[in-house]
């Protein structure tokens, strides 16, 4: 049984190459990195309705999708706004749409955008009203105090986008979950090696073709390491625990600091009919957004809670999912998703599921690639992953089923459940 009243889709989407940190993409902002996916949808049909997210904020707007629209110069009488989840903002964009369809509302664009290149520098709290209070007062003596602002004074990127609550990135908070649930190095490695391969044969095999578009500074994904190996990939040193010796979490198995913008559809069955013949859809069945105790669960595992609690509600096990598109933070991330969800014990007395799951077959997992390889702009990796998910799916029988899923930080995660129409 779906969720809705009324069938939904998710449509494939175009999506920019992804640029690694510091890259090709780098001179690019959020907005101006949106706005050739979002004009080049747009020349496919026009949406009635437009949701758009970012993760890491910027004092120069406050509505990312009005902006993103306005500066396409597209027609200004279709409204748009925005979303954040962390890394599962164009997902819960998509989710967000889904609810809004009906009543003249029948196509709507989802997606997001991160250049990571270029966090904002901005003030902390207090130095920001020290200041305002002064500019209040005396704008000359403001002024002066600009200059003498310390480093103390502003709120820098240096610990890679780390948890407010906790001060830890997430790196540092998934090797104590790896640690937890032992998945090792070699295993993530190894998980590693086949994101690369897996995203280099789709390049090479022109699985990416209709759902990338060229920009004039690169063509296709820079991430994906043709040349890696299980050799060179297990030289790397830790990048999170560099002193306890037992440090797993390396730049080769963890998902690289990424520049993207990608997109996706949301339409009814009327707002199908509006998009290109053939373009390649699935049925969004049902989806399931969860949220975990981070002190005592791990920052990255609530998709192990939605997965279990979604498949149960339509009484479906492992088996009966034919392709798993699951978000890799990091390939420890994958790992231990997945072994919690196949331990039944935990299932029963932790996620709250009686049913038993069955065998879960990894060869369905990710055939051509994940964020490892490909890369993760924060704000765009749900749509990059719906639509990925969806085309794979197009490629199987009428009634094939797909679990798309992407963990967030704060504890938090989005699951969807698609059906090949």
């Amino acid at each position: 049984m779906s969720r809705f009243v009324e069938p939904v889709f998710v449509a494939a989407g175009l999506r920019t190459p992804f640029g690694r940190g510091g890259g090709a993409l780098a001179a690019y902002d959020a907005i101006s990195l949106s706005v050739p996916i979002v004009q080049a949808m747009a020349a496919q049909a026009e949406p009635d309705l437009l949701v758009w997210g970012t993760v890491i904020p910027n004092l120069g707007w406050s509505n990312i999708a009005r902006e993103t629209w306005l500066d396409a110069k597209l027609n200004p009488n279709v409204p748009a706004f925005s979303v954040v989840l962390a890394c599962s903002t164009s997902m819960m964009a998509t989710f967000a749409a889904a609810g809004m369809l009906g009543a003249g509302t029948d196509l709507t664009m989802v997606g997001g955008s991160e250049v990571m290149s270029r966090p904002s520098v901005a003030l902390t709290a207090d130095a920001s009203k020290r200041l305002t209070d002064l500019f209040a007062q005396d704008a000359t003596a403001a002024l002066a105090a600009l200059q003498s602002l310390t480093a103390r004074d502003y709120v820098l990127p240096t610990k890679g986008w780390s948890n407010r609550i906790t001060g830890r990135t997430m790196g540092q908070h998934m090797e104590e979950t790896a640690k937890a649930w032992r998945v090792s190095r070699e295993a993530q490695d190894d998980w590693a090696l086949k994101s690369h391969q897996r995203a280099v044969a789709g390049w090479e095999r022109g699985f990416f073709d209709d759902l990338v578009v060229s920009l004039p500074e690169l063509s296709r994904d820079a991430n994906p390491r043709g040349d890696t190996s299980l050799d060179r990939l297990a030289a790397l040193r830790p990048a999170f625990d560099r002193d306890s010796g037992k440090g797993t979490l390396t730049a080769g198995n963890s998902s690289p600091i990424t520049d993207g913008a990608a997109g996706c559809w949301v339409a009814t069955e009327a707002g199908l009919a509006r998009l290109s013949a053939g373009t390649p859809h699935a049925r969004l069945v049902d989806y399931e957004v969860t949220a975990v105790d981070f002190h005592t669960e791990g920052l990255l595992m609530a998709p192990s809670y939605g997965i279990p609690r979604l498949l149960a509600r339509h009484r479906l096990g492992f088996t009966d999912i034919d392709l798993w598109e699951i978000h890799e933070a990091f390939a420890a991330q994958v790992l231990a998703n997945v072994a919690a969800i196949t331990d039944r014990n935990w299932v029963r007395g932790t996620a709250g599921v009686e049913a038993d799951m069955g065998d879960f077959d990894w060869d369905r997992v990710n055939p051509n690639g994940g964020s490892v390889a490909i890369g993760h702009p924060f704000g765009a990796t749900g749509a990059r992953d719906l639509s990925q998910a969806v085309k794979e799916l197009w490629a199987m029988p009428s009634g094939s089923r797909a679990i798309v899923s992407i963990c967030a930080d704060g504890g938090q995660g989005t699951v969807a459940l698609l059906e090949r129409a």
